[in-house]
């Protein structure tokens, strides 16, 4: 079977390249399961219902998030509506909304994602490492294929994450530097890895943000409005190729697709 991943949808272009390219893309390459970040969907910066409900409809089968999840407060009050909308499980317990998921796909498998956060750099939650574990131990009882979306901003905590859980699950895939990188592997126990899966948005940007905006942040140190930017629109990801009977991992691939006007 075939998963794909989608990088971080920044914004209305991000969600404009998934209107446009996803369905070419599930086509061609014939995706069983669609997964995909979407933190950065609301002017980039947290998610509200309409556009959760947008993303559904454009046939991505569970969403996750990162630290920005919760930037549009109404999140509090639909997060609990959805179990496939996910929020990084090492969220202290009592956090609303959900870490993990089970699903059922087209091809009669299950498919279980878990979405984590990381905390070199970013605000210390529980532990990653010690909370997957958990996750993996409960989805086993399921399934084998486990799907994880580490959002975090270190590439050493998302490359330890990968060795950590190769083997025991089938896909372990990073998120939110929206650059995409160039070390997709399958690792020895047949898990499929890459450090940043990319960003479906605006590349006339700095990683999905106006230029000047975040220049001028950069040269004067004061706080500004940070503003989606609007051209040069890609749709970024990866497609993972596993079994699906075992959950090993195949093979893993980049795609990189440019919006025309």
């Amino acid at each position: 079977m075939k998963i794909l991943f989608l990088g971080d949808i920044v914004g209305k272009p991000g969600r404009r390249a998934v209107r446009e390219q996803l369905p070419k893309i599930v086509s061609e390459y014939a995706i069983d399961f669609v997964i995909a970040n979407c933190e950065n969907a609301a002017a980039g910066f947290g998610v509200t219902r309409e556009i959760v409900e947008e993303l559904y409809e454009n046939h991505i089968d569970v969403l996750t998030s990162g630290n920005h999840i919760w930037d549009k407060k109404e999140v509090m009050d639909f997060i609990h509506d959805y179990e496939t909308l996910l929020r990084p499980a090492n969220y202290p317990e009592g956090t609303p909304g959900f870490g993990s998921v089970v699903v059922p796909c087209i091809s009669g498998a299950y498919v279980a994602v878990i979405n984590l956060i990381g905390r070199i750099f970013m605000q210390p939650l529980d532990c990653p490492f010690k909370v997957a574990q958990g996750e993996i131990e409960k989805l086993k009882r399921k399934t084998d294929i486990i799907f994880v979306d580490i959002h975090a901003e270190a590439t050493s905590e998302k490359i330890a994450m990968g060795w950590f859980l190769d083997g025991q699950v089938s896909a372990v895939v990073g998120t939110h530097t929206h650059v995409q990188t160039a070390d997709e592997r399958v690792l020895p126990g047949g898990t499929a890895y890459i450090t940043d899966v990319g960003m479906t948005g605006p590349f006339d940007s700095v990683i999905g943000i106006k230029k000047d905006a975040v220049l001028d942040r950069f040269l004067t140190g004061i706080p500004n409005k940070f503003d989606v930017a609007k051209n040069d629109v890609w749709l970024q990801g990866v497609i993972v190729h596993l079994d699906d009977k075992s959950g090993k991992s195949s093979g893993i691939q980049r795609i990189s697709v440019t919006l025309r006007d």
